[in-house]
């Protein structure tokens, strides 16, 4: 019989020592209350309570991701959107988020979903677009200011989705072609210009020096030369020059004292074929 009462006496004290004995994580604190009321604070560690009079609420202090469901919001130029979000937030007073608030992540989700709204809202759907950091800023701004009170920090908000509706997508999308329009005509359009320029340049130095345009004839006509099947088409200004050249140099033979008869060169005038200039020894 007094095997049995020993048996018991060991199981309840095993049983008040399971309650009295608690472990407290490394990540974590203990708030200890006593008859209802916040004695203090534990550490990571092993800690002795009383029990059935104290009472350990533990609280996790790493940081809680919460996403924020997807918002419905117009904006300031009365464009509808649907944006969703990610907040991150971690406990810094452990007594303070346990006695000043019921539910602390229930909290924050609610009031990060009005804040998400009311930031969004205040802004155009550009500035939504593209300036999310500053959007981002803001939202963390006011959510700390709410938090402060509840011992909790809320470390980051990044909006994460942007959904337009389709008409906006289309509408966008032919915006950005025409924008791109824009900018190769603008582009082709400068090319156009320079060109210009530089042609009148030309023109005017090839009006400065008259055969430079017939040399600048014959360098095409050995640039189309290149391929044997080229049919090439002299043009009828290059065939009078020649012909102009020919009289030149004849005329400059007889400046030389070159006269008939004689056995220097004479000149051919005569335009060939081939549009070169050929000279005969005289007989």
């Amino acid at each position: 019989m007094s095997y049995v009462w020993l048996v018991v006496v060991l199981v309840l004290v095993l049983f008040l020592l399971s309650l009295a004995l608690k472990v407290v994580k490394q990540y974590e604190q203990g708030v200890l209350f006593r008859l209802g009321r916040v004695i203090g604070v534990r550490r990571a560690g092993l800690t002795v309570i009383i029990p059935f009079i104290d009472v350990l609420k533990r609280v996790s202090l790493r940081i809680i991701t919460m996403p924020i469901q997807s918002q419905g919001i117009i904006t300031r130029d009365n464009v509808s959107v649907d944006v969703s979000a990610v907040a991150y937030f971690r406990v810094v007073d452990a007594v303070k988020s346990v006695v000043a608030i019921e539910n602390v992540g229930a909290a924050i989700n609610q009031i990060a979903q009005t804040t998400l709204r009311k930031v969004v809202g205040q802004h155009t759907l550009d500035e939504t677009l593209s300036e999310t950091d500053r959007i981002n800023v803001d939202i963390k701004t006011i959510l700390d200011v709410a938090t402060e009170d509840w011992g909790v920090e809320v470390t980051i908000v990044e909006l994460k989705d942007i959904q337009l509706p389709e008409s906006m997508k289309r509408a966008m999308a032919r915006q950005a072609e025409a924008e791109r329009e824009k900018r190769a005509k603008i582009i082709a359009a400068e090319g156009e210009a320079l060109a210009a320029d530089a042609l009148g340049a030309a023109a005017d130095i090839m009006m400065a020096h008259p055969l430079a345009l017939q040399l600048r004839n014959l360098q095409s006509l050995v640039e189309l030369g290149v391929d044997k099947n080229t049919t090439v088409v002299f043009p009828a200004p290059l065939m009078s020059t020649i012909g102009e050249l020919g009289a030149f140099l004849a005329r400059e033979a007889g400046a030389a004292g070159v006269v008939p008869g004689s056995r220097g060169p004479v000149v051919d005038a005569t335009p060939p074929v081939n549009g070169a200039v050929r000279a005969v020894p005289a007989s």
